[in-house]
């Protein structure tokens, strides 16, 4: 990455290597990061990047939008009638792939 760029994680802790990504932020490779999901949740009370000036560490909600009880609620009834009907859910989570 250029020494410009910011890393934004919104998608899973082990993305990133919070050591790595810690050093390459205390020592300029990068210019800083959005981080939303850590490899240990919650982010430890000691973690430096709570205290680094180019880090923004928000609460683990960036899926949470003004639709999504909407779409959670839709998902569910269509699951729900599909149960009823013996047909095969959706977004049914798939241990070996990890989701």
């Amino acid at each position: 990455m250029k020494d410009t760029a910011v890393l934004v994680n919104i998608a899973r802790g082990p993305v990133t290597v919070e050591a790595d990504l810690v050093r390459a932020l205390q020592e300029g490779w990068i210019a800083g990061a959005a981080l939303d999901v850590f490899d240990k949740e919650p982010l430890p009370e000691d973690s430096p990047l709570w205290d680094m000036e180019n880090v923004i560490v928000s609460p683990h909600i960036s899926g949470g939008t003004e639709i999504y009880n909407r779409r959670a609620v839709e998902i569910f009834a269509e699951n729900l009638r599909r149960y009823l009907s013996g047909e095969s859910l959706r977004n049914v989570v798939d241990p070996a792939r990890g989701y």
